[in-house]
């Protein structure tokens, strides 16, 4: 990734971070962390990996964050200075999870040597 989609995608994920925290109305999509930003290098296309407090509601916050991405995207076309903003698709982080269980595995071992 170049430095400029690297400084565009950064501002993505302050900017949706924003908008998910004080101007979405939805229930569903409270406690929800934007993670990152995967651009493509044509700028077209945007992932956006999020993370949700309750793992049950899961699925209900991605659902909810699709059928908002048109207000997000209206929302930061008005913030960010680009031409296109990019088409918005909403994923689910699984690295964090990923890591607590690399974390936990670690720790049963360091236990099991004591």
């Amino acid at each position: 990734m170049s430095i400029k989609t690297q400084r565009i995608a950064s501002n993505i994920v302050k900017e949706i971070s924003y908008i998910l925290a004080y101007e979405v109305k939805d229930n569903d999509i409270k406690f929800v962390t934007v993670t990152d930003c995967k651009l493509t290098t044509d700028l077209s296309y945007a992932k956006i990996y999020v993370t949700v407090l309750d793992n049950n509601k899961k699925e209900t916050t991605l659902k909810a964050l699709k059928d908002a991405s048109g207000f997000i995207r209206k929302e930061l076309a008005e913030r960010i200075d680009i031409r296109h903003i990019p088409e918005l698709e909403f994923v689910y982080d699984e690295s964090i999870e990923y890591g607590k269980k690399i974390e936990d595995l670690i720790e049963k071992i360091h236990d099991e040597e004591n």
